[in-house]
């Protein structure tokens, strides 16, 4: 069973760092690649780019519950929120 998920490639769990500006700050935000490609995917589906997505959850979520108090795991669960929902439009 494990072999599913210990045989994955290893440039999935792979991490990559990308700079961009979350309420006029500059930041760098460290992320496996499989979650990189996730969010460049819903940043796709939303008509905007990555870190133009990523400011705007950011911005929603710092209204909403004021400061993330870790914004990276938040985005980890975005992805798999996301990845939920699509399976359930392809499934009905």
């Amino acid at each position: 069973m494990c072999q599913m998920f210990a045989g994955q490639p290893q440039a999935n769990y792979h991490y990559q760092s990308r700079s961009l500006r979350l309420n006029g700050h500059s930041t760098s935000i460290r992320l496996e690649e499989k979650f990189w490609a996730t969010l460049d995917e819903i940043a796709l589906s939303e008509g905007s780019s990555t870190p133009q997505f990523i400011s705007k959850l950011h911005a929603e979520v710092t209204e909403l519950h004021g400061e993330a108090k870790n914004f990276t795991s938040l985005l980890r669960c975005a992805c798999l929120v996301y990845l939920e929902k699509k399976q359930q439009v392809v499934a009905a």
